[in-house]
């Protein structure tokens, strides 16, 4: 499919239900009122009849403060989830020493490490994240990995597989009129096309120059003046879903947010809870009641005041009644009620999206635990951790297979391209004790050989180091003799 014709609708229809469902889990992301309230407010999202607490319009609240509160869960598991994939960096390994070398600058550099987590955290809330490969020999001197979110993107798919795929952003306008940028990228070739339009239409395609935000890629255009040449045969973007399959889209290739449709009467619900808390504090401020006697009369038309501070009290003209006094007036604070319930709104919602209650601090969290234990108590965000990062995995060693490719094209003539290996970083290390402890049953089971026992102990060790530490071990403790069966071989 080339780029759209004058005219066409934008966002594309066959969108329209992909991009609404992420306009809600984008809200729940952000945690912006306006957002929140926009959204509910939709005759769409109302149909089922719900009241929510977010779908109250605004206008209610004209003249006093808007006492609902939103508390970020939502962003919490989109971070969570990014730090158990990529908190610690993945390595990326390639055999060829100079192309490691090379992987290893371009990836320091770019901080390909921070691109992911970015990307990761996204995915978790959006249901997916697109990564792009570019360049721009005037910012730096190699390829640039770059993350776009999965409603800025009009995939096109083979077999389940990207084909091709538009990248679109709107540019900055002082008038009505809106501009597009789109980016086609497709293996081999990048097209680029501007579009001035309207809210809902793309509108018609112009130069790239009636733009000054886009005006310097007119220059890199080839020489039919719409694209680029890449000059290698992949695809210089990949789409990597949070998790399949979609349960709103069934079939479809895009992934599912954590936030699965679910989640939102939860997260709702949370807010709910916090706000009547919130709203019993307010109602639990001491107020005294007082008799108009008791009120200091500032003269017409400038009212009357009550003096709390004051000790002393002058006679009041009051009828001697029992209700002639001063009156405290407290509410009490429902505390357990609300801690209750809003824990098993969090634990539930938490569950529900795939993770743990530890891993968000719900728990026993003061008594120390070793590394089996952290990983029992955790076992459920570690799998979904394993299962993302099958998906990230394939994706991203694709997407430095490509850097690398244009990086040879571009920047660094001779390089040996490979296909790198990606290894995820272990959320939780191996307390020593439980190492050494495993290690000395293995041994005395005859079950492990030194080397392996010394690659277990320094995972992070290479080749030589390794090698050189097991000779020593084995000098030590007298391992390292000649085989006495060998000793005429010796001769």
């Amino acid at each position: 499919m080339p780029l759209p014709a004058n005219g066409a609708p934008w966002p594309p229809p066959q969108l329209a239900k992909l991009y609404r469902d992420i306009r809600i889990d984008d809200a729940w992301y952000s945690g912006d009122h306006d957002k929140l309230t926009r959204v509910y407010r939709d005759n769409e999202l109302r149909k089922d009849g719900r009241r929510r607490l977010w779908s109250r319009d605004r206008d209610v609240h004209q003249g006093k403060r808007d006492t609902r509160l939103h508390i970020p869960l939502a962003g919490d598991i989109a971070t969570a989830s990014a730090d158990l994939l990529f908190a610690e960096p993945p390595t990326f390994t390639v055999a060829a020493p100079r192309t490691q070398d090379r992987l290893d600058e371009v990836a320091e550099a770019d901080g390909i490490a921070n691109t992911l987590l970015e990307a990761a955290e996204v995915a978790s809330a959006l249901g997916g994240v697109y990564l792009r490969i570019t360049w721009d020999r005037e910012l730096a001197a190699r390829p640039l990995l770059t993350v776009v979110h999965a409603d800025a993107a009009v995939p096109e798919w083979r077999w389940g597989r990207l084909a091709t795929v538009t990248f679109w952003h709107e540019l900055a306008s002082d008038s009505a009129t809106v501009w597009r940028h789109l980016e086609r990228h497709s293996p081999g070739r990048i097209e680029h096309a501007l579009y001035q339009g309207t809210a809902d239409n793309l509108g018609v395609r112009v130069p790239l120059t009636e733009h000054p935000e886009v005006a310097t890629l007119a220059d890199s255009l080839g020489p039919e003046g719409d694209s680029i040449e890449t000059d290698i045969d992949r695809l210089t973007a990949a789409y990597i879903p949070n998790i399949r399959p979609s349960r709103r889209h069934r079939g479809s290739p895009f992934g599912r947010s954590d936030y699965a449709a679910p989640l939102y009467d939860l997260f709702d619900a949370l807010d709910t809870t916090w706000s009547s808390w919130i709203r019993d504090l307010r109602l639990a401020r001491a107020r005294l009641l007082v008799p108009d006697g008791y009120l200091r009369d500032h003269g017409p038309g400038r009212g009357a005041s009550f003096d709390d501070d004051r000790e002393i009290w002058q006679l009041l003209n009051i009828p001697p009644t029992e209700a002639g006094g001063i009156t405290l007036s407290q509410f009490a604070i429902r505390v357990a009620e609300h801690a209750q319930t809003a824990e098993a709104v969090t634990r539930q919602a938490v569950l529900s999206a795939g993770y743990s209650a530890q891993t968000f601090g719900l728990g026993d969290q003061s008594t120390a635990v070793t590394a089996t234990e952290v990983k029992a108590r955790e076992r459920r965000s570690m799998t979904t951790r394993g299962k993302k990062g099958r998906y990230w995995s394939p994706e991203v060693a694709d997407m430095l297979h490509v850097l690398l490719m244009l990086d040879r094209a571009l920047f660094t003539p001779g390089l040996t391209v490979e296909r790198p290996r990606i290894e995820f970083a272990p959320v939780v290390s191996d307390d020593p004790l439980s190492t050494a402890q495993t290690l000395a049953l293995l041994t005395q089971a005859e079950a492990v050989s030194t080397e392996t026992k010394v690659r277990a102990l320094h995972p992070d060790w290479d080749e030589t180091a390794v090698h050189e530490e097991t000779d020593r071990i084995l000098a030590e403790t007298g391992q390292a003799v000649p085989d006495p069966m060998q000793a005429g071989q010796l001769l």
